[in-house]
């Protein structure tokens, strides 16, 4: 058995977010042929993720607050308890409304080559956040 030790929650960088994000790792592969990534993110109201894909997806579990979440063609609200499933390539984002904090567990599997686990894309405009 192994007990991390907690690490310090960080600031999302403002080249991938837009507003206050923070973010705290939860899980990490640890053995050779483990793949998942967990962490805890927590949005200010209003603030969201730039667009960007997950090679082999995501998955979201909102544990407080209401999230909006975005694809190129539609967007939903999702909300504490919810579960949802972003596919692999899906160019999404996701973000807290106007009016609520919201925090979700992100999990994904890390690609073969970690630097094209997630590919990040434009900032998402005020106009794409509100439609």
């Amino acid at each position: 058995m192994e007990i991390d030790q907690r690490t310090p929650t960080t600031k999302n960088p403002p080249e991938q977010f837009t507003g206050d994000v923070w973010l705290d790792p939860v899980a990490n592969p640890r053995v050779q042929g483990q793949r998942m990534v967990v962490a805890k993110v927590r949005f200010a109201p209003g603030a969201r993720t730039a667009w960007h894909s997950h090679a082999l997806g995501q998955t979201l579990h909102i544990t407080q607050g209401v999230a909006w979440v975005g694809t190129r063609d539609n967007k939903v609200e999702v909300t504490a308890g919810q579960t949802l499933y972003c596919p692999p390539g899906e160019e999404h984002w996701h973000g807290a409304a106007p009016d609520s904090f919201m925090e979700h567990l992100a999990m994904l599997d890390m690609a073969d080559e970690p630097a094209t686990t997630t590919t990040w894309l434009e900032h998402v405009t005020d106009q794409e956040y509100q439609r």
